[in-house]
């Protein structure tokens, strides 16, 4: 390995206004090496990441470049310097060529300045082979796989020449299929001599893939060392800097009456006859592979998609088909997986979009009373711990946990009967998903009947009284917690018969 890091974060801090975001970090990044960055939301790990990327500018320290300091004023000059950034979520022009999206800014001419989209094609077919993947270059980028878009991302970063890659969070939409292929990449770039950095909050991609870990907790530095020297229990401890309680807190309630009862629930080509009933005081996960129709589930009996047929019943009473309203005058709430997308107007207040299934409730004589309003997002938000400047700040400031947690303010203020969360920690840092697991276990505990879909097996082990595992479409197995494990899950989920 180089002595003198490819890249190095030396001393950097940031601020904005009075929030002091990163404060005194420094790091190595190593040509041929897989490093991660680690740490709780809001511990200012997407700072540096549009620090590298130019969309930040630090207040002080520098960023080297083989010892070289640099300017990074704008993302063109990050680019510039052979720094790229695949975020999450890939922008690339969706009426555009694959190779068209590569070559964008830097299309091969041909003679009179005209596009030469043969060469373009050429040069997305051969960084492909290079990546080792097979997507056609010619096709449109609209209605790529998320996974696909990533991969065009990483070629368009190899056509600049990119040197540094940074990876914010990149397999959070991505099957297992998708998260090894991406893999494969990303070890082939390292093979190749660029430095990645690499952002997740799954410990096990962590350590299968990376060779160093640094860790940050409350905007600074607290510690690299190559991931062989230090165990996961170390990481997470450095990370939450406080001794963390059992990330599955599950209590034993005894379970009441039955509050939820779902019969031959179907819709065409998604699902069918699907069947199950939840008692208070339960949780039940649905388990199963990604496109299984788990999601799909849960919308319908919430009444956000349509069925075909089946019934759904709160406390004995039929709900009407394809009502949300009709759902939550019965005590049903929804989290969605989607907290940006379907949970969250962004650029409304936290306060706003904490009190949102409440406006009829805190209004008199069909107007908002603000005070009402901010009385009652300062209560849930309070007692969900949530981190925020200000009640009126945008929701869009918060990091991934505490979006999460605005939006399960906004359900639990209704006091529901019937809790639907569907991937509740998808995203968020492990001292949160203690912080939500806990949350769901007292739930329980106070007579709620929770449903939960996760994609996650020890989430699904450690919090759910019964698994019901769905396998395209229909529901496979009921597991009773004593009984449920890794295999006996994956051996439904994926219709092998135990030996």
């Amino acid at each position: 390995m180089d002595q003198v890091p490819l890249l190095a974060v030396a001393s950097v801090a940031k601020s904005f206004g009075a929030v002091a975001a990163v404060r005194d970090v420094s790091f190595p990044l190593h040509a041929g090496e897989i490093h991660a960055l680690v740490g709780e939301n809001g511990a200012g790990k997407s700072t540096i990441v549009k620090m590298l990327a130019g969309v930040h500018r630090p207040d002080t320290g520098r960023i080297l470049l083989d010892g070289r300091p640099l300017e990074l004023a704008s993302p063109a000059d990050a680019i510039s310097e052979g720094i790229a950034v695949i975020y999450q979520e890939p922008t690339l022009f969706p009426d555009l060529s694959v190779a068209e999206n590569i070559v964008m800014g830097r299309q091969p001419r041909r003679s009179l300045g005209r596009v030469d989209h043969r060469a373009a094609s050429r040069l997305a077919a051969d960084l492909f082979v290079r990546l080792g993947v097979a997507i056609d270059p010619g096709r449109p980028a609209r209605g790529l796989s998320i996974a696909d878009q990533q991969i065009v991302e990483i070629a368009k970063a190899l056509s600049r020449e990119a040197r540094v890659i940074v990876m914010d969070e990149p397999t959070a939409a991505l099957s297992g299929v998708e998260v090894e292929r991406l893999f494969a990449v990303a070890r082939s770039l390292r093979d190749g001599g660029a430095a990645l950095l690499f952002i997740s909050h799954r410990f096990e991609e962590i350590t299968a893939l990376c060779d160093r870990v640094t860790i940050m907790r409350d905007g600074r530095h607290v510690s690299t060392d190559p991931l062989d020297a230090i165990g996961v229990d170390e990481i997470v401890r450095r990370m939450v800097g406080r001794p963390l309680d059992t990330l599955f807190p599950k209590r034993e309630v005894p379970v009441g009456d039955v509050v939820l009862e779902v019969e031959g629930l179907s819709r065409a080509g998604v699902f069918r006859d699907v069947s199950f009933q939840v008692r208070a005081g339960e949780i039940v996960a649905l388990a199963g592979l990604v496109g299984a129709g788990r999601s799909e589930v849960v919308q319908a009996v919430f009444g956000v998609d349509p069925r075909d047929g089946g019934t759904v019943r709160v406390g004995g009473t039929v709900l009407r088909a394809g009502s949300p309203r009709a759902a939550m005058a019965a005590g049903i709430a929804l989290v969605p997986e989607d907290r940006r997308q379907q949970g969250l107007v962004l650029e409304a207040s936290i306060e706003r979009n904490a009190t949102s299934t409440r406006w009829r409730s805190l209004a008199r004589f069909g107007l908002l009373v603000g005070g009402a309003e901010r009385r009652s997002a300062a209560e849930w938000t309070a007692r969900l711990q949530t981190k925020y400047a200000r009640l009126d700040d945008p929701v869009a400031r918060l990091s991934g946990g505490n979006q999460q947690k605005v939006v399960l303010a906004k359900w639990l203020s209704t006091a529901p009967r019937v809790l639907i969360v569907d991937e509740p920690t998808r995203g968020i840092d492990v001292g949160t998903k203690a912080e939500v697991h806990r949350l769901l276990s007292d739930l329980a505990t106070d007579g709620v009947a929770i449903v939960m879909v996760s994609s996650e097996l020890p989430e699904v082990l450690g919090m759910a009284d019964r698994v019901l595992v769905m396998r395209e479409g229909h529901l496979v197995a009921e597991i009773a917690r004593s009984d449920a494990n890794e295999e006996s899950v994956m051996r439904a989920a994926t219709g092998q018969v135990a030996a």
